[in-house]
């Protein structure tokens, strides 16, 4: 991957290390490469400004996943910056944790997520009077990494291989258990926790939604750094999440190669999530509004300058890690949102 000037690094470093804090009021200083929500109006709908500039205010609860959490950063970020009237609270809480306790319960108006929400989801959410409306913002290539020092996984994993590793069923103790050419050493598995859609989307991609499940003796947490430290700190550690984290740490860890369906080790990469030679891996990502939220201004304001930048690379790839979507994506977005902030009002 292309790196960044050190500005773009230490930047994206700030929105991956603050992905455990709830950032309330985050003000920006770069320079969107859009119009954006620039012409939204207030939350009365008036222009108070009384030069020709509609003026926004008001306050908008995200709550949700780690995986979109830096990415709703950089956008809030650049929000906030046309728009410092506009307080955005931004808390990383795991996909699942995000639906169940804030956002199905009424007191977010977004959950990010990094898979699509499940059917006990909406019925809890359509319990509460809430309307989830399904936005996808950018593409991700979940990562497997190992130390530095591993040199028996340089060709990559099978996702046979994965799924012994990592499946309730075989559990295996040391790295020799999964193939007998690899060191009689233990394997210390590192991972996300079972409130994240990262979690969710490698039982679906790896071990299979009807298999055995998640193996369940392991480190888990819901911080990503914490995943890179474990697994920086041993050399016979594995772990797992999402490429933007990664992305940051590639002098701490390194990616596995992984076997997709053509039988090609492949690693994980922008150009690979987005060609599909990366998979099974890689994965959409999502914000979820909730249409009652949108009949408020600052709010839908807010969503459309989102999937108005969901195309930047600039942002999207450069800046935060993921693959942006392309136009007619993006379109099918936005004639998404409209509808529903129609709807809402």
């Amino acid at each position: 991957m292309t790196r960044n000037s050190d500005s773009g690094l230490s930047r994206r470093k700030f929105l991956i290390a603050s992905g455990a804090a709830g950032l309330a009021g985050l003000a920006g200083c770069t320079e969107n490469n859009t119009d954006g929500g620039g012409s939204g109006g207030d939350s009365e709908g008036e222009d108070s400004s009384g030069d020709g500039s509609n003026e926004l205010s008001g306050t908008i609860d995200i709550a949700g996943s780690s995986t979109v959490f830096p990415l709703a950063t950089a956008m809030s970020e650049r929000f906030q910056t046309e728009h410092s009237e506009v307080n955005i609270n931004l808390q990383s809480t795991g996909s699942g944790g995000g639906f169940a306790n804030y956002f199905c319960t009424g007191q977010t108006d977004f959950n990010n997520a990094s898979r699509p929400i499940k059917g006990e989801e909406e019925t809890q959410c359509e319990d509460n009077d809430v309307t989830p409306v399904e936005l996808k913002v950018a593409t991700d290539a979940l990562t497997v990494i190992v130390n530095n020092d591993n040199d028996f996984l340089g060709d990559g994993l099978t996702v046979e291989q994965l799924r012994t590793i990592f499946s309730a069923e075989s559990t295996p103790t040391t790295w020799s258990d999964v193939n007998s050419e690899w060191p009689d050493e233990e394997i210390q598995i590192y991972g996300p926790t079972d409130a994240s859609g990262t979690y969710d989307y490698f039982i679906e991609a790896i071990i299979g939604e009807e298999g055995p499940g998640h193996r369940q003796d392991y480190s888990a947490t819901e911080q990503d750094r914490t995943i890179i430290q474990g697994v920086q700190g041993s050399e016979y550690a594995i772990g797992y999440m999402g490429f933007a984290y990664y992305s940051e740490s590639t002098d701490a860890v390194q990616a596995v190669p992984i076997e997709n369906d053509a039988g090609e080790f492949v690693e994980p990469s922008l150009d690979t999530a987005l060609s599909g030679e990366y998979n099974p891996l890689s994965r959409p990502l999502f914000t979820y509004p909730a249409r009652e939220s949108l009949a408020e201004d600052h709010v839908a304001e807010f969503a459309r300058y989102w999937m108005e930048n969901s195309t930047s690379r600039e942002i999207v790839a450069n800046e935060v890690g993921y693959v942006p979507l392309g136009e007619d994506e993006q379109q099918e977005m936005l004639d998404t949102l409209n509808a529903a902030i129609e709807e809402a009002n």
